[in-house]
């Protein structure tokens, strides 16, 4: 283990050279980045798992979504009407937000909550007023979610609805794959799906604070010999003087990316 910004890296191994690796080389990707981040790695091939911040909360953004998927085919028993599958597809592909508030109301808050409770989500709070993006989530949760979607335990969801979920998640659009997945195996068949939004607790007055991004990716690969997952949560990105309005988001997305990397590179060196 490895203390970063006060809090511990710690990183379990049937390989312990592999978990000194990866908690030096997650230090060292994290060392001199000013987001405040969290992950949770899990590795069934290697029997490796790494945590850091993991029950910290965030704003969700859009990695939400898969949750608000889960609920309704929970509540739905796996069987969706037509435009479901359509405002589904939207929501978890191109990470639509319209086509998700549909399906949150569909679903509603006390069967969202059913389904977390039954994932073992306990940690994950709904926002009082409604906003999806605002649900608090910590990286343990969340690669729970990723766990159960690739386990092999029907409690929560059956084989197909769990698949079905993976599937969407597997054709995220081009530009949205970014995250957790960089670095990757080549052979991996990943699936993905990432959040971002910009918002600030601070007075915004304050000339220094130009907003405060949210940029969270969660990830699983599998395929061949690969089951594992990896969620990054990040915040204070923040935009920098006179930079682009987009700069907090990049630099939160060049967080995640440096941290995977170096994960991937460890786990599955050369692949």
């Amino acid at each position: 283990m490895q203390r970063l910004k006060g809090e511990l890296i710690e990183c379990a191994s049937r390989k312990p050279r592999l978990a000194r690796a990866l908690t030096r080389d997650i230090a060292r990707s994290l060392a001199g980045r000013a987001s405040w981040a969290s992950l949770v790695l899990y590795d069934r091939t290697t029997r490796t798992s790494c945590t850091y911040r993991a029950d910290e909360h965030y704003d969700s953004a859009s990695i939400v979504k898969p949750i608000v998927l889960g609920a309704l085919l929970h509540v739905r028993d796996g069987d969706l009407s037509e435009e479901e599958q359509d405002l589904a597809r939207r929501m978890i592909e191109n990470s639509d937000n319209e086509s998700t508030y549909v399906l949150w109301d569909i679903v509603g808050p006390e069967n969202i909550r059913c389904f977390l409770d039954d994932a073992g989500m306990t940690n994950t709070r709904i926002d009082e007023y409604g906003y999806m993006g605002l649900t608090q989530v910590t990286a343990r949760d969340q690669a729970t979610l990723l766990e159960m979607l690739t386990g092999e335990d029907d409690a929560v969801l059956d084989a197909e609805e769990r698949a079905y979920i993976l599937g969407l998640m597997h054709d995220v659009q081009a530009d949205q794959r970014w995250g957790a997945p960089a670095g990757a195996p080549a052979d991996a068949s990943v699936q993905v799906k990432n959040g971002w939004l910009q918002r600030s607790d601070a007075n915004l007055e304050d000339p220094w604070d130009r907003g405060d991004w949210k940029v969270n990716s969660m990830s699983a690969l599998t395929g061949r010999a690969y089951d594992y997952g990896l969620v990054v949560l990040t915040e204070n990105n923040r935009v920098p003087g006179d930079g682009h309005p987009d700069a907090g988001w990049a630099y939160g997305m060049d967080t995640i990316e440096g941290v995977a990397k170096s994960i991937h590179r460890n786990l599955y060196p050369g692949r």
